[in-house]
């Protein structure tokens, strides 16, 4: 499904001054602030958070950085001049240096606290406090929030420096994380993902960091050294960065009645995600009952599809907490990811992260997500059992549009006009049997093959007799399904064409972007651009070059080598 959403505008921002005239701090300015913060926003040392909704920190500017890239594409989107890019004044905003913004731009940016649910489970003891009230955006620190060309974005420094919640650690972003992110994000958008944006990328050329990480060659489950290594900021946008966890969070307070103001905190909250998120979807003049039952049933339509596409495209979130949970439906916090390479139904990058979040249980771990959700909800909802039992409805909803989302991507996928549960059975028992590249496979499949042969590019290793006459067969009757001896040539390449929009041809391969981490570290970026370039265009055909490199079966020395197959973090 390559993205057609994204559309240039006339360049408009060509100075910080021109974005300052953008601003407009909706949450700055509708929602509680803790009363116990500093209003300089020097708020670097853990401690509870117990009211209010937001927390004023300065961030912490790189020392010496240097500009690593920016995202063309969502400059251009955006109506900004390349050239903003590389100023100073951009520069050290986004580098985390807000003593000199223009008005009415604020010298002081903001982190939110959110709680913790694993699987459906709430937790904190992640809390230092043992409380939950010491949780949240630990080094992510938003430093805007403007509304361009008619839609609302915020923008967040990732490795910002210590917050209130930092939990005792040093708030920083290491380079490798930070070019992950601002890769991947600006890639599953390509792909026609919904997902957070990357605006930025700066590193610092003197300060670093000790992380825990693999040796070279290591084939450890966990990492075996620690290391030194730059530190970074990245800045993401997104219209919000709510999250579930942020809910839940309110109505912990509300359900233990924390503080006088607990249940008014939460159906605060609940009102800006919708005036941020679900404009065009809750009708404003609704009672706050009607408008919660639309807001639910409005992000389980997001929701379910914002997985069918993570499957359609391979990606495995890996930590799929629902505070790593968007509550306005897109892809949010890249940290231990990974893309499915050789086919495997529960891959998991991430060696904490278990089957729970694996990559074809994906639907299972929101169903927890969206499951805790409307039990947020259902704090407004007490004294209205009508409602209530009309929020439970939709919660006991996801599952039937979860599988409906499911088996529309699959037929589309497969270029079926209806989903075939007979033959999708047995295109995974084969997958599963086969040692095969899942992006490969569905791109060469894309080209309609009259036999084996037409996918051999995609297997790992040579197949047996019995699973050649195996494949051959379901390819005869997944072109009999597709009604392939009735289409012209040009029906023919017409189908192919529009298969290949939803199959990519290029797809993350976590062992082309080690090197591009690895030589930046030491000022060398040129394999970070060329990623950007190649990642951005994932349907495309590109040069001889790039596709000999980057269409390309996982090498085996790659498989289970850490900090590759996988990984403790990614921090």
């Amino acid at each position: 499904m390559a993205n057609q959403s994204s559309t240039n505008v006339p360049v408009s921002v060509y100075t910080l001054d021109d974005l300052a005239k953008l601003t407009d701090y909706s949450l700055l300015d509708n929602l509680n602030c803790d009363p116990d913060a500093t209003e300089s926003g020097d708020d670097y040392e853990p401690r509870q958070v117990f009211s209010g909704h937001y927390v004023p920190v300065k961030p912490t500017p790189l020392a010496h950085l240097a500009y690593i890239t920016h995202s063309k594409n969502f400059f251009a989107e955006l109506g900004f001049d390349d050239s903003l890019a590389q100023t100073e004044e951009f520069a050290r905003l986004f580098s985390g240096d807000l003593s000199d913004v223009p008005d009415p731009m604020r010298s002081v940016g903001w982190a939110t606290g959110y709680a913790l649910s694993i699987y459906g489970t709430e937790y904190i003891q992640q809390c230092p406090f043992r409380t939950g009230n010491g949780y949240g955006d630990g080094r992510a620190i938003s430093v805007n929030e403007a509304v361009i060309n008619g839609q609302r974005w915020e923008m967040q420094l990732k490795g910002a420096g210590p917050t209130p919640y930092c939990r005792g650690g040093d708030g920083r972003a290491v380079l490798r994380s930070s070019i992950r992110e601002f890769l991947v994000q600006e890639h599953m958008h390509a792909l026609g993902v919904p997902t957070s944006r990357s605006l930025c990328l700066f590193v610092s050329q003197s300060e670093q960091v000790n992380r825990p990480w693999y040796s070279e060659g290591s084939y450890s489950t966990n990492p075996d050294m620690s290391v030194y290594t730059p530190v970074a900021i990245s800045t993401r946008v997104a219209p919000s960065f709510l999250r579930v966890g942020q809910l839940e969070l309110f109505a912990r307070r509300a359900r233990f009645n924390s503080h006088p103001d607990a249940l008014k905190e939460l159906e605060m909250i609940v009102l800006h995600l919708i005036d941020r998120e679900y404009q065009d979807d809750v009708d404003h003049e609704l009672p706050l009952a009607d408008k919660i039952l639309k807001l639910a049933a409005a992000f389980r339509h997001r929701l379910t599809s914002l997985i069918s596409h993570w499957i359609r495209v391979g990606y495995c979130q890996g930590n799929f907490n629902s505070d790593n949970c968007a509550c306005g439906g897109y892809t949010l916090d890249y940290g231990p990811f990974g893309f499915v390479e050789r086919f495997e139904p529960y891959y998991q990058p991430w060696t904490g992260g278990g089957q729970h979040y694996s990559f074809f249980n994906q639907g299972a771990a929101a169903k927890t997500n969206f499951n805790m959700f409307c039990k947020s909800l259902s704090a407004l909802l007490a004294s209205d059992p009508v409602a209530l039992e009309e929020l439970n409805n939709i919660n006991k909803g996801f599952d039937s549009e979860m599988e409906d989302k499911m088996e529309k991507m699959w037929a589309s996928k497969l270029g079926l006009d209806s989903f075939d549960p007979e033959l999708f059975d047995q295109l995974i028992t084969l997958m599963t049997q086969t040692s095969v590249d899942y992006t490969i496979f569905f791109r060469e499949l894309s080209k309609i093959p009259e036999d084996i042969s037409g996918l051999s590019r995609s297997f790992y290793s040579s197949l047996t007799d019995e699973l050649s006459e195996q494949w051959n067969h379901w390819l005869q009757n997944w072109r009999h399904l597709m009604n392939t001896n009735g289409y012209t040539s040009e029906e023919t390449k017409e189908k192919s064409q529009k298969m290949q929009q939803t199959n990519p041809k290029y797809s993350w391969r976590e062992w082309l972007v080690v090197p591009a981490y690895q030589q930046a570290s030491h000022g060398d970026f040129a394999l970070v651009h060329e990623l950007q370039k190649v990642l951005t265009q994932p349907f495309n055909e590109q040069s001889t070059e790039i596709e000999n490199k980057y269409d390309s079966l996982k090498p085996q020395v790659f498989f289970d080598a850490g900090g590759v197959s996988h990984y403790s973090c990614s921090s």
